[in-house]
């Protein structure tokens, strides 16, 4: 199959522009005040239009897969009703050799990982193969380190962020010299009615 007869997909929840932006805001504090050994210019800090919370990634899927896909992101996220996602503690991920600053995400009934869980188990199905085992850990990516480094002190407090979700989306990630660029492809309503 040729490459361009796939993408790189996944599905995620969008942050909103304005809480992105202040996420961004927060990221590029950290790395002017150094909290890494390897000095100025090691944070990338995403686009506000990037920032997203991954609830499952595809990987490399045929074009031709899209339709059934769409179908089966409907059929997860239908059931559930829109949620409150609040923002937390920093973080860096993978702790001993961090890529990535996040912030952790939560939701009060435990909706978030339920529709975590919908998601994955029915697109890896749509894709006629098992949900790999991972463990689901809630957060939104805001920066991108150029090379796996060392972090010393504490983080900053990160700004008090809660938004609402009323859909899931399905995204293609293109991968560019500058980074990765994402493009929106479909959307799920959470349709469901509040317990």
């Amino acid at each position: 199959m040729a490459r361009t007869d796939t993408a790189r997909l996944f599905a995620a929840l969008a942050v909103p522009e304005t809480d992105a932006e202040r996420l961004g805001a927060w990221a590029r504090q950290v790395a002017r005040a150094g909290r890494t050994r390897e000095g100025p210019g090691w944070l990338r800090v995403l686009a506000s239009e990037s920032v997203h919370l991954t609830l499952v990634f595809l990987g490399e899927r045929p074009l031709s897969e899209l339709d059934v896909l769409a179908e089966a992101l409907q059929e997860a996220a239908g059931p559930f009703w829109p949620m409150e996602v609040e923002l937390g503690a920093p973080l860096w991920l993978p702790p001993r050799r961090p890529r990535a600053l996040a912030v952790e995400a939560r939701e009060r009934t435990g909706a978030l990982e339920r529709l975590q869980g919908a998601v994955s188990g029915s697109l890896w199905q749509a894709c006629g193969e098992s949900a790999p085992h991972s463990r689901f850990r809630a957060h939104v990516t805001i920066a991108r380190t150029k090379a796996a480094g060392r972090v010393r002190g504490e983080l900053p407090v990160t700004p008090a962020v809660r938004f609402r979700v009323e859909e899931v989306l399905l995204f293609r990630s293109r991968l560019e010299p500058e980074g990765a660029r994402y493009e929106r492809l479909v959307g799920a309503q959470l349709a469901g009615m509040a317990p």
